[in-house]
């Protein structure tokens, strides 16, 4: 058995800093959240699956090796930053120019996809954050390879309900928001907290330097 789920405290512990890391605010809750307003549930659910499906694979790259090769090319991870810097800009511009519910134009524009929701983990700097905590401090020595499988899978199943919440949420304030004033002042919002996360990805030292 993984030394992972054979300590209970450890699986406690991990289960509880993968909830709580997941459902707090960020990029993709923050997108997740203006999704459900602009979109709903049913074309948020690809949105939600790639991110779960994105992380998870982050998580394994982390654990089986990808952070030793950005600490010995420390360009490389830079020119990454930077790239999505230039993503999370553009993702930003989408909402904030969102239409209106409804109408015509809202209803031609389409959500952020399975594939796309999965790559921008990538470029996603709380999800480095939170994939390099969880190989560091929660994946035991012994049976090292078979912990990050279990890590990263665990990881996948807390991550997808706890982003779904977003979606619920934003789907609840859909009927609020009908009134175009509104749902614009909405999407702004949304589009500058989006460029407000950029902080941490551009201007705090990164954790392979």
């Amino acid at each position: 058995m993984p030394a992972m789920l054979a300590s209970a405290d450890l699986l406690t512990a991990f289960v509880l800093f993968a909830f709580v890391s997941s459902i707090t605010p960020g990029p993709n809750n923050t997108m997740l959240l203006a999704s459900g307003v602009n979109f709903g549930v049913r074309r948020s659910v690809p949105h939600a699956l790639g991110i779960s499906f994105g992380f998870m694979m982050m998580v394994l790259a982390v654990g089986l090796g990808l952070g030793e090769v950005f600490k010995a090319w420390p360009p490389l991870y830079t020119v990454l930053r930077y790239a999505g810097a230039a993503y999370l800009l553009y993702l930003a511009w989408k909402i904030a120019t969102s239409g209106p519910v409804g109408t015509a134009a809202s209803s031609a524009r389409k959500p952020l996809g399975f594939w796309g929701a999965a790559a921008f983990q990538w470029v996603n700097p709380k999800a480095w954050v939170m994939a390099v905590g969880a190989i560091t401090t929660y994946t035991p020595a012994q049976g090292y390879v078979t912990n990050v499988i279990v890590i990263a899978a665990l990881f996948a199943l807390v991550n997808l309900p706890s982003v779904g919440v977003w979606v619920m949420f934003g789907r609840a304030l859909r009927n609020l928001l009908q009134n175009s004033r509104w749902l614009m002042l909405f999407n702004v919002v949304m589009a500058l907290l989006l460029v407000i996360s950029l902080y941490p990805l551009l201007f705090v030292e990164s954790a392979f330097s």
